[in-house]
């Protein structure tokens, strides 16, 4: 008999290098400022939309999941995180837990624009001995400006038990 961990296996080696993308709406200050907030940040250029060096926080963007309208209830796993936020893992009862990630910046977040983020399954590695098995995957995320292109890459590492 198959476990929950082979069928979940299975399902994310079949998505290996298959690309996604996520519409995550327009760049506002609004947002952005929120997201300063919460993050106890106390430099200027991020916390007031009229500080004549206003930036969008650098870790705001690579940190959205969704668009501002946010996601659906029947979008989320009973644990929180999204259902399709780990490749092959919608449905399968699975525990899943974040395995540490790293950002490169390529250039400043772009204010006013409409940003997409495109998301491909680079790895799925199986960890450990049976019964104590797991998956690692990697999943590299780009995220993207309308007018100006790329700035931000973004690898995460995601652990399935």
């Amino acid at each position: 008999m198959r476990t929950e961990l082979e069928h979940a296996r299975d399902r994310a080696e079949a998505m290996i290098g298959t690309g996604e993308t996520r519409e995550l709406g327009t760049v506002r200050p609004a947002e952005s400022v929120a997201f300063a907030v919460a993050t106890a940040e106390t430099d200027p250029r991020f916390l007031d939309p009229e500080h004549p060096a206003f930036a969008v926080h650098p870790m705001y963007l690579p940190s959205l999941l969704r668009g501002p309208q946010g996601g659906s209830d029947r979008e989320y796993r009973a644990d929180g995180m999204f259902r399709d936020e780990v490749p092959g893992t919608d449905g399968i009862d699975v525990r899943l837990m974040a395995g540490g990630q790293s950002v490169t910046f390529l250039r400043p977040a772009p204010l006013g624009e409409a940003v997409v983020v495109g998301r491909v399954l680079d790895t799925v590695t199986t960890k450990g001995r049976a019964p104590d098995e797991f998956l690692l995957l990697s999943v590299t995320k780009t995220y993207r400006g309308a007018q100006s292109g790329a700035f931000a890459e973004v690898v995460e590492k995601f652990i399935v038990r």
